[in-house]
């Protein structure tokens, strides 16, 4: 049942520039001879390259922030759409495997596994770590870089937990303690003959996420923008450095509203996150439920059913059966920037910058690249 009211929102271009067409373009039988319109075209016939992830670096905050990264800004590319939801997991997964959330099966912050809702950064529920009853391996089967034993650079502390194995499973780990040792690193992995080098930093991210948008924000802009230089410097001739990121961010503040009681009374529980939240109906009470949702809030978010979002392919085509499992009844996808309480996530409320809807400050990243010839 589609919801009357909810229009679709813009969804991630799964067929032609989104972040789940890098690593097979990169990694791919052609590699960078033949590339696609999208990828910036300093890469073309680069014998190296470097892909750089920077958290939560979405392309409109760092329009904005121009000043603030005169790198970046100096770099060729543009922006290409990152998955649904707009989310760490999904979307990191989607980058790694060249797959849409569809296809891996990493759906979202706290994702349905049946007998409880589990959030997968940590692997676990309120209880504690659930790694020995869902396996990484098997709750995401699909490998990492087309089967490739890639470099991976990224914080040492990561190394080892399960999304790390879900997500990098079979990459060579080199962790950094400190984010100048990425740009050391990067050249000394390139000196010595990598095709390819995997690089991952969050610093954007955690500080969206723990002071909003402003100064802070723009400090941290300004290290990153010094890390992409440092790392830029360290290229050798003949490669290249892709930079993109995992998602967007709105900022959110105290926006936090509970779903309509109305809408609580039919619902067992929830998954996702705030502002792609999972409603699972209490049984039979889907239709409905739907309905009390829309009613109550189809004006702050698009209210969509879990028909609809495979109909139009929201997370991506071909929906495996345990994926599918993993979905609630009805969606709250936030419009506004707002985000949708769960008293079950704790830990969240102090978010000032949220992601995980398909707002445009959300879905849209970018793609740049400088080469050396």
């Amino acid at each position: 049942m589609k919801s009357p009211k909810a229009s679709s929102p813009r969804l991630p271009d799964y067929k032609g520039a989104c972040i789940t067409g890098i690593i097979p373009t990169i990694l791919g039988p052609g590699g960078t001879r033949d590339l696609p319109d999208w990828m910036p075209k300093c890469v073309q016939n680069c014998k190296q390259v470097v892909l750089l992830v920077i958290d939560g670096l979405g392309w409109h905050q760092l329009q904005k922030n121009l000043a603030n990264c005169p790198t970046l800004a100096a770099m060729q590319g543009s922006s290409i759409t990152t998955v649904a939801p707009t989310t760490t997991v999904s979307a990191l997964a989607s980058i790694t495997t060249g797959l849409a959330p569809a296809e891996h099966g990493l759906v979202g912050y706290r994702i349905d596994m049946g007998a409880q809702v589990m959030q997968m950064l940590r692997w676990g529920d309120e209880k504690g770590d659930l790694r020995n009853l869902y396996r990484p391996e098997v709750v995401q089967p699909c490998p990492p870089f087309m089967g490739a034993s890639v470099p991976v650079l990224s914080k040492a502390e990561l190394e080892g937990t399960a999304f790390t194995e879900a997500h990098l499973r079979g990459a060579r780990p080199m962790g950094w303690r400190t984010p100048s040792s990425i740009a050391v690193e990067v050249g000394r992995l390139l000196r010595a003959g990598e095709k390819f080098v995997y690089a991952y930093y969050d610093g954007v991210d955690k500080i969206a996420h723990e002071r909003g948008f402003g100064e802070f924000y723009e400090a941290e802009l300004r290290t990153t923008d010094m890390i992409v230089h440092g790392v830029q410097a360290a290229l050798t001739r003949g490669s290249a450095l892709l930079v993109t990121a995992d998602h967007g961010q709105v900022m959110v503040g105290e926006n936090t509203i509970s779903p309509h009681p109305d809408v609580l009374a039919l619902t067992a529980y929830q998954s996702g996150e705030g502002r792609f939240r999972w409603l699972h109906a209490r049984n039979g009470a889907s239709a409905e439920l739907l309905a009390r949702a829309t009613a109550h809030h189809a004006d702050q978010a698009w209210v969509v059913s879990k028909a609809q979002i495979i109909e139009e392919n929201w997370l991506g085509p071909r929906l495996g059966v345990a994926t599918k499992k993993r979905l609630g009844d009805v969606a709250l996808v936030a419009r506004e920037p707002i985000s949708f309480d769960d008293i079950a996530e704790t830990g969240a409320l102090l978010l000032q910058c949220r992601h995980g809807a398909l707002t445009d400050d959300e879905l849209d990243v970018p793609l740049l690249a400088t080469a050396v010839q």
